[in-house]
């Protein structure tokens, strides 16, 4: 069984930075997508990045250039750099594992990043 576990989350203010975490346990392929996720209140999840085990990487618009994602393989841990933050990044950040044999997707439980205006 899978688990990912975050971390860092809290409140920052807006221009701020904040570094959150996700370290998976278990049982995992050697090749598996990390990314995360955000919802804010009122708004369906939104894929925000990810990462392959490669080290290839794909950003959402709205983050491009401000947020930074990586992957320590040999703690099997994902980090999201958050940089310039906005209020409206606001949002529960979810982990998100995607194994590749088998294939399944595992998420985390969220961690709460607040942006103050």
């Amino acid at each position: 069984q899978v688990q990912l576990v975050e971390s860092g989350g809290g409140l920052v203010q807006a221009g701020g930075s904040r570094r959150l975490s996700c370290a998976a346990s278990g049982s995992i392929s050697s090749h598996s997508v990390m990314g995360w996720y955000r919802q804010a209140p009122g708004k369906q999840r939104e894929w925000v990045t990810h990462i392959t085990t490669g080290g290839t990487t794909n950003y959402a618009d709205s983050v491009k250039d401000r947020f930074t994602i990586s992957r320590d393989n040999a703690k099997r841990t994902v980090y999201l750099q958050m940089n310039s933050l906005k209020p409206e990044d606001t949002a529960v950040y979810y982990c998100r594992l995607e194994a590749a044999s088998p294939y399944f997707i595992y998420w985390g439980q969220g961690t709460q990043v607040t942006v103050s205006s």
